[in-house]
């Protein structure tokens, strides 16, 4: 199973030290994978989330590097790692022009691209980049099926409902014969999409039986739709609080000490989950822990994980 960190792009550690920092003892380590994530704003206002009822939005949104241009600076600093983002909300950005920054990172990185990529859910985004939330579902489609004509050979041309790419030469290519799409999915129709016109599914591993039971309906529906299962992988999202010490009873699934998530790790061997990657979470910003510990915390998990 591959192990990956998510960069501090946000919250207490943000910073361009601190992410330097991390991508390179993350490649030091033996992680396989570094990611970012995207956060356009933090409206001040209360904002529902989940379809609840309007509340704060995280303090930990105040403050968040784009994660592309911090890839980038990442490429530059490493030599093997990967380069993920989970997510870039793909609907706040006309296709061809996010395919041609992605393809730009996959020729500096030598091909170490995975784009991940969600459709948004803030109403006030959507707002700011111009962009109607009706196009959430189908637009969807249309951004991956553009970005995949941009990133093959010119000359480059697509026709669909929101996005149009006269006949055009449109470069540079990826590295990658095939740069790997992942979607951030929860619902059952996301997951049938990632199935139809993804490489990958990535969910937040709420629970273990959640993450298996996403994980299990993704390569089921990959195959309906007469795809190999096993072209295709499966990328959990741990949003969890590392700790020193062990968690009690309430703990979270791949959350607590590294001996706990070691073990987690352990039982999702076979299952079909392919990759985790961890982005602590759950404390205030003030436990959070600092960077040398931070980073003490991630040695001695994958230390364990891999034995």
């Amino acid at each position: 199973m591959e192990l990956g960190i998510a960069l501090p792009t946000s919250g207490p550690l943000a910073g361009p030290e601190n992410i330097a920092r991390v991508a390179r003892e993350a490649e030091r380590l033996g992680y396989d994978s570094v990611w970012t994530y995207e956060r356009l704003l933090r409206p001040v206002a209360p904002v529902s989330m989940g379809g609840g009822e309007p509340q704060p939005v995280p303090e930990v949104y105040r403050q968040t590097y784009e994660p592309l241009e911090t890839l980038s600076y990442v490429a530059a600093l490493t030599e093997h790692v990967k380069l993920g983002t989970s997510i870039i909300d793909a609907l706040l950005h006309p296709a061809a022009v996010l395919a041609k920054r992605f393809a730009t990172l996959d020729r500096f990185s030598g091909g170490r691209v995975v784009a991940g990529l969600g459709q948004g859910w803030m109403p006030q985004e959507f707002e700011a980049a111009g962009v109607p939330m009706s196009r959430i579902g189908p637009g969807m489609d249309e951004v991956v099926a553009a970005m995949r004509a941009c990133w093959g050979p010119d000359p480059v041309s697509y026709e669909g409902k929101f996005t149009r790419i006269a006949e055009s030469e449109i470069n540079p290519k990826p590295v990658q014969a095939r740069v790997p799409i992942l979607l951030g999915a929860m619902t059952p129709g996301g997951v049938r999409r990632a199935a139809r016109i993804a490489d990958g599914l990535n969910p937040v591993a709420f629970s273990r039986d959640a993450l298996l039971g996403l994980g299990k309906a993704f390569r089921a529906a990959v195959e309906e739709f007469g795809r190999d299962p096993e072209s295709v992988t499966v990328v959990a999202r741990a949003n969890v609080p590392i700790t020193t010490e062990p968690i009690g009873d309430d703990r979270p699934f791949l959350g607590g000490s590294p001996r706990q998530i070691a073990d987690d790790l352990a039982g999702l061997e076979g299952t079909g989950v392919d990759h985790v990657l961890f982005s602590p979470s759950g404390r205030s910003p003030e436990e959070e822990p600092g960077i040398d510990e931070t980073l003490g915390l991630y040695a001695e998990l994958i230390d364990l994980a891999r034995r």
